[in-house]
């Protein structure tokens, strides 16, 4: 079976019930965990972003407790998989602002790791690609924002 495209799934959406709509996004939250993650999002943190960002970064704090560092290959796998999940939640968000918040504190956790980050060439090249992508991300919030974020950006360099 092929996907239809959003389109399409907005227009027959527009005509479903609410009752059916309900049914829908109960079906939806059943088949994977990133649905009911984004619905869990949607309906109960969304209205508070601040403890959605202080519940992420106890996940980053749990994630990097949880690393084994007998070896920088453990190290590496770890660190990326925390990584995928910062995505993740902020793909559920949206905002550039969590965005830019949540990858300082995954760099500023990433930078203070023990063993260094330095001795391996894989881990300094996520590290600085993080960078970039806060910058970028920096660029698209207010100026007073972008002022404040690029002080802690010039901290972790």
């Amino acid at each position: 079976m092929k996907a239809v495209t959003v389109k399409v799934l907005k227009d027959e959406l527009i005509h479903r019930s609410p009752k059916e709509l309900l049914e829908i996004c109960l079906r939806l939250s059943k088949f994977k965990k990133e649905n009911k993650e984004l619905l869990t999002y949607l309906l109960f943190e969304a209205d508070n972003e601040s403890a959605y960002i202080e519940s992420v970064k106890r996940e980053i704090d749990e994630g990097f407790e949880g690393i084994n560092t007998s070896s920088y290959y453990f190290i590496k796998k770890s660190v990326r998989k925390i990584l995928r999940n910062i995505k993740k939640f902020v793909r559920y968000s949206q905002k550039k602002q969590t965005e830019v918040e949540l990858l300082l504190y995954f760099c500023a956790k990433l930078k203070d790791f023990s063993p260094s980050i330095k001795r391996n060439q894989m881990l300094t090249n996520l590290y600085l690609r993080q960078l970039t992508a806060i910058e970028k991300a920096i660029k698209t919030l207010h100026e007073d924002l972008q002022y404040d974020y690029n002080q802690e950006l010039d901290v972790l360099r």
